[in-house]
Parts: structure tokens; C-alpha cells; sequence
């Protein structure tokens, strides 16, 4: 239960692994806003193992670099520079070749800590205190999605169109007893930062109504002529 909560599965109340939500905290404890000069991310990950996440550089960077990476998230948590990989597999470069900053995004997510609108609690040495949860404006879970994989449980969760789920969240609002079946009117599906075509919406209701669905995603494709009379397929989402 202790890896589940404190590693592998996201906060619902902010979408965020405790990896995550801790760079986070350590880069706006470094002032590293959406109008201020980026960094190293060497700085950034040895701040946050030092001070809040015990686990090693190596660990924290790959999960910096995932909130950098626009294929990734729907909305980017991190405003990166420098090579921080690539769709295709490619690697990012070294944390001491990248810098990075918080997205605007990001910055709203932790702009009401400084009223005290989350509880703290001790970090790992005692020393300072960290948030349980940030304070945020932004739906991360419903728009940037979630995986997960803990002791005897997981969790997939798509990202959607943050319109879309900004007026669904008013429309609960407006009608707590609101079916699921009028929610999908106004989110008809998931929205996948790499595009792509949705086959059917059996998947998509059967995970609504049950937490349990399976989406299957095409390529958009188109096929070009190559040279010495052979054809290539160009994926273009």
C-alpha cells in the first residue's frame, strides 16, 4: 500500500505522481516561472532529490523530461530547451545540457500554495515540509491522463480537450445529477496528443459507464510514391 501511494499512482486531486508534484515544488522553490530564465536540469533534479525525493537524479530526470514532452502530455507541465528526446525513441541529452522552467500551466497549478490551501507534511529528513497536494486550477487528470502500475492495480487514464472537460466540470456544477450519457455529448472522447483516429465508441462508453473500456487508435496515414516505382507510408498523426 506504501508503493501505491507514495510512488505509482497518481493524486486525483491533481493528477500527479509524488515524483512529479516534487519537481514541480522544487522548481517554483528555485523561482523558475514561466517569465524567469530556465536552468539546468541537473540543478532542478539534484534540488528535488536533495530536498524533497530521495531517489537518486537518475530516477527524477527521466519523469522532468516526460512533463516536457509534447507527444506525452497534452498539456506540458515543463517549458523545455535542448534535446529532450523525441516521438520516434530517440533519448534526451544529459540533465547538464537541458534546461527547463515551468510551463504557464504548471504555475497555476502552484499558485495558491502561498495562501495555505493544502496541508503540509514533513519531508523524508525532516528538515522543511512539502504539499500532499497542489493547490490546482488546472483538471490535469481528466486533460493530460494518467499511468500507473502499483502492487495488484494499475490505471490508464486518457487525456482529453480541456474545453470539452471545463464544460463538462460546469455542467456538474449546474446539474450534480447529470448522467453519464449527457456528459458524452459534450466529451464525445478522448483527445490524444499525437491525433490519430478513434475506431468506434463502444470503448469509449463501456470505460465511462465502468472504468473498464478498451480505445482502439488508427494512424492517419497517407501513401507516397518513392523512388524506383516503390511507395512509402507517411504517418502524419
Amino acid at each position: 500500500m506504501s508503493v501505491i501511494v507514495s510512488r505509482a499512482l497518481p493524486d486525483v486531486r491533481d493528477g500527479l505522481k509524488p515524483s512529479q508534484r516534487r519537481i514541480l515544488v522544487a522548481m517554483n522553490d528555485l523561482n523558475l516561472g514561466p517569465g524567469s530564465q530556465r536552468v539546468k536540469c541537473a540543478k532542478i533534479s539534484g534540488d528535488t532529490s536533495g530536498n524533497y525525493h530521495p531517489h537518486g537524479e537518475s530516477v527524477i530526470y527521466p519523469t522532468l523530461v516526460r512533463m516536457a514532452q509534447e507527444w506525452n502530455m497534452r498539456h506540458v507541465l515543463i517549458d523545455k530547451q535542448g534535446n529532450f528526446g523525441s516521438i520516434a525513441g530517440l533519448p534526451p541529452a544529459a540533465m547538464r545540457y537541458t534546461e527547463a522552467r515551468l510551463s504557464s500551466i504548471a504555475a497555476m497549478m502552484l499558485d495558491d500554495l502561498k495562501l495555505d490551501t493544502v496541508d503540509y507534511v514533513p519531508t523524508y529528513d525532516e528538515v522543511r515540509t512539502e504539499p500532499t497536494v497542489l493547490p490546482s486550477k488546472f483538471p490535469c487528470l481528466l486533460v493530460n491522463g494518467a499511468n500507473g502500475i502499483a502492487v495488484g492495480m494499475a490505471t490508464s487514464i486518457p487525456p482529453h480537450n480541456l474545453r470539452e472537460v471545463c464544460d463538462a466540470l460546469l455542467k456538474v456544477l449546474d446539474e450534480p445529477n447529470v448522467s453519464i450519457d449527457e456528459l458524452l455529448e459534450i466529451v464525445p472522447g478522448p483527445d490524444f496528443p499525437t491525433g490519430g483516429v478513434i475506431c468506434g465508441r463502444a470503448g469509449i462508453r463501456r470505460g465511462y459507464h465502468t472504468g473498464r473500456g478498451t480505445i482502439v487508435v488508427r494512424a492517419r496515414t497517407k501513401i507516397e510514391e518513392h523512388a524506383k516505382g516503390r511507395y512509402r507510408i507517411v504517418v502524419s498523426e
